[in-house]
């Protein structure tokens, strides 16, 4: 890319630093609930903007910019395309960071909830029942379901940042549930 458009890229960029926030990033509202083609096609336009690519021919200045522009838009793009990514971030834009490792203190019911859930899953696996964990993947993830829509609730109607917070530390440990029941049926098709 000739060193004229490197110059209107950079240029295209000043109002926005390296440090602009995911949302702003994207030109979208600060919300849990995201229009997922919104974001996807906000993603494509800005990273054809600023991938590396189109600044092959532009000096090294130009071309280290345009790197550290699409990693940037890579990161921000990843984290909030999912979830509970998103969740955390809008946590920690809040100034209410969740604290992942220092924070694990949650009721007794929902603990034991998950023990149980953590228990069966380990017994279909143990004697190959991908039925029982199929079945158990569609609860999860309907249960899921259900908690991300009171998470965008926490959020966007409430902001009730604390509750958002005790929630997602609730969906932390939902999420890694659901890895291991996927892990147990990649284990039962082999």
């Amino acid at each position: 890319m000739p060193a004229a458009a490197a110059s209107r890229f950079m240029s295209g960029r000043e109002s926005l630093e390296l440090t602009t926030d995911f949302f702003a990033l994207f030109a979208l509202p600060r919300r849990f609930r995201l229009a997922a083609a919104q974001l996807d096609k906000a993603y494509v336009d800005l990273q054809a903007e600023v991938h590396p690519d189109r600044f092959a021919a532009a000096d090294d200045s130009a071309r280290r910019l345009a790197m550290q522009w699409s990693t940037r838009v890579n990161e921000a793009y990843q984290t909030l395309k999912k979830p509970l990514a998103r969740a955390k971030y809008l946590l920690h834009l809040a100034g209410h960071d969740v604290a992942d490792e220092n924070n694990t203190l949650m009721p007794a019911d929902f603990l034991i909830e998950q023990l149980e859930w953590r228990e069966a899953v380990a017994e279909a696996r143990a004697v190959g029942d991908h039925h029982e964990l199929e079945h158990m993947h569609h609860r999860l993830q309907r249960e899921l379901s259900g908690r991300y829509d009171e998470l965008g609730d926490l959020f966007d109607e409430r902001c009730d940042f604390v509750e958002a917070a005790d929630r997602v530390r609730r969906l932390m440990f939902i999420e890694k549930l659901l890895v291991d029941l996927d892990e147990a049926l990649a284990a039962c098709d082999e």
